[in-house]
């Protein structure tokens, strides 16, 4: 046991300033709401607080194909129009549109999860939270449901040059799409996704028999569910996978995707999940005592976001907080009875006993076939790649950072306390 998890929480408030569109349920100011109250529970001050970097293209690459990076890094909503070939190449348009600052957007939650990794990879940190993270669809080569960089396979492939093995769970009620594509070829990555499947439900993959192939046959789980599912069932689930997940895999580390999308009255979602029932998935995984990175994902009903990832970072904090919520720039949003905790949803459990026996059962046979932890040779690991670093004097004068830049790369006191001029534009959700 470690006598005190040391805690590194990445944030920008630049995050959450951006704007999907009026009609769009992804509202990066959630992100807002969850770091004030973060804050207004004094969280701030048991953790190390960083900006996270704005990772450079080359970083992004490491994954995605270099022409989508630079399409993104280009595009911008008022030449989008003579793009319209690449537009659908690349799948953006109402799921994913073009929106002012999008690039920024990505650099600034892609940088949050490379940084936490890193951070973890050198031992500065036991755990570390990047709540602006999470965006499990993305693939290399396009974007897919409201994701456009993916930031997990992007911290994973980080983790990789010092882990043999990384475990990957993702409790979001979406699959985790494009972390389990990226990896499916390979052992040095279980993907484990607890997700809705049926019905038409995004993304339509998931099914319990999809499980890798070749050198990653076995290292992908999928555990899919139906409409209605409850604390009980879920928790059950989740323990007795996720214990047997570890026990066979032996990782290095875990990244945990924290989809709020997947608790009760989600806009999106169809499970009947309390908080403190998601969260008793961090609080488990936790117990492991392994190097930790906890990232965000979906979450439509931004006010139970923001409760949902705030009682989250106290979960990882061993801080139990006050149900009533303390004063903060958006406490409106809490009204009428400003609680942290939301009641269990009413929708009908469609999982019957028997149903997710069959799954478990299913899910450990596969399990079974891994008769123990891949052996990687660790010097396979590839060394730090190159990012180089900019002499200023040696730069163009026209071509150095302006004041605006700079300015922007120091960390405000106002930042971590009081308001960041956060808002949704269309502040109530349409």
């Amino acid at each position: 046991m470690r006598s005190k998890d040391k805690i590194a929480y990445f944030y920008d408030g630049d995050v959450g300033s951006v704007y999907f569109g009026p009609n769009h349920p992804m509202k990066p100011h959630r992100l807002c709401m969850t770091h004030h109250l973060v804050l207004s529970y004094d969280l701030h001050k048991k953790m190390e607080i960083y900006r996270p970097h704005k990772a450079y293209p080359v970083e992004l690459a490491q994954f995605h194909s270099a022409d989508y990076v630079e399409f993104l890094h280009r595009i911008t909503p008022d030449t989008q129009h003579l793009f319209s070939n690449e537009l659908a190449r690349y799948n953006l348009g109402e799921d994913c549109p073009v929106f002012d600052n999008l690039f920024e957007f990505c650099q600034i939650y892609a940088g949050g999860t490379i940084d936490a990794a890193r951070r973890l990879n050198n031992k500065l940190c036991d755990i570390a939270i990047n709540w602006a993270g999470g965006l499990h669809h993305a693939k290399k080569c396009e974007a897919s449901g409201f994701c456009y960089i993916n930031d997990l396979v992007l911290g994973i492939l980080e983790l990789l040059k010092h882990h043999a093995r990384v475990l990957y769970i993702d409790i979001d009620v979406h699959h985790g799409d494009g972390v389990e594509e990226a990896f499916y070829f390979t052992d040095r990555v279980m993907t484990v996704s607890f997700h809705k499947f049926g019905d038409m439900f995004f993304p339509g993959t998931g099914d319990v028999k999809e499980v890798g192939e070749r050198e990653g046959k076995f290292y992908a789980i999928n555990v899919p569910l139906k409409d209605g599912i409850d604390d009980a069932s879920f928790n059950r689930l989740f323990k007795t996978i996720i214990s047997k997940v570890v026990e066979t895999y032996l990782p290095g580390v875990i990244v945990l995707q924290c989809g709020a999308d997947s608790l009760a009255g989600d806009r999106l979602g169809c499970f009947n999940l309390s908080i403190d029932g998601h969260a008793e998935c961090v609080k488990f995984v936790k117990k492991f005592n392994l190097p930790l990175l906890v990232t965000g994902g979906g979450g439509y009903t931004k006010e139970n976001v923001a409760r949902c990832w705030t009682v989250e970072t106290g979960v990882l904090l061993d801080s139990e907080l006050p149900n009533e919520i303390p004063e903060n720039e958006y406490i409106k949003y809490f009204s009428p009875d400003f609680s942290l905790r939301i009641p269990n949803g009413h929708i009908e459990n469609l999982n019957s006993k028997s149903y997710i026996s069959t799954i478990k059962m299913q899910v450990l046979e596969n399990l079974r076939c891994i008769q123990h932890a891949p052996n990687v040779q660790m010097q396979e690991v590839p060394p730090d790649f190159y990012i180089p670093d900019f002499d200023e004097d040696a730069q163009n004068p026209d071509e150095r950072v302006d004041q605006h830049t700079q300015d922007k790369h120091i960390q405000r006191d106002d930042e971590y306390y009081e308001g960041d001029n956060d808002n949704d534009h269309n502040m109530d959700d349409v």
